[in-house]
């Protein structure tokens, strides 16, 4: 455990609460997923977008997400992504996600190994464009293990 990861801990747990409570979702596993897609809160799209979860501009707006975008270029693609006003919107709308499109993933979210299953092996990833689920899903896994032991020393 390194400093990155208990300051990510301690400053996204409230928002983590809130969409758990909010969307009857396991605020460990949010933290995992959110840890991972944004590098422990160090991402490009964290840091200037609060975007924790990679998440695109497509869909409509709503309650959480106003229809900011963030366009990212690379030499393979150019993408526009969600831009949140706060954190906890960002991880509310990840949740209102979760529940809505992955049901399955989501009724698992009480266990942290058969959700990062669930959801590993979804069409949330994408493995045309190089996703790996067999690593997304152990990273999830220890990414919740290093999550439980940060809020277990708080």
């Amino acid at each position: 455990m390194i400093a990155q990861q208990i300051s990510f801990v301690k400053e996204s747990l409230q928002a983590a609460m809130s969409a758990g409570a909010a969307f009857n979702m396991n605020p460990t596993v949010i933290l995992a997923q959110a840890a991972f897609e944004s590098s422990w809160g160090t991402s490009v799209l964290a840091t200037g977008s609060n975007n924790f979860f990679g998440l695109t501009a497509y869909g409509c707006s709503n309650e959480y997400w106003h229809g900011g975008k963030t366009r990212l270029e690379s030499d393979n693609y150019a993408l526009d992504f969600r831009r949140y006003d706060t954190r906890r919107n960002a991880f509310l709308d990840f949740a209102r996600l979760i529940r809505n499109n992955y049901r399955i993933a989501w009724q698992a979210s009480n266990n942290p190994e058969a959700y990062a299953r669930e959801i590993a092996y979804s069409l949330y990833l994408n493995e045309l464009k190089g996703d790996n689920r067999e690593d997304y899903r152990h990273s999830l896994v220890e990414n919740e293990k290093v999550v439980r032991a940060i809020m277990a020393m708080m």
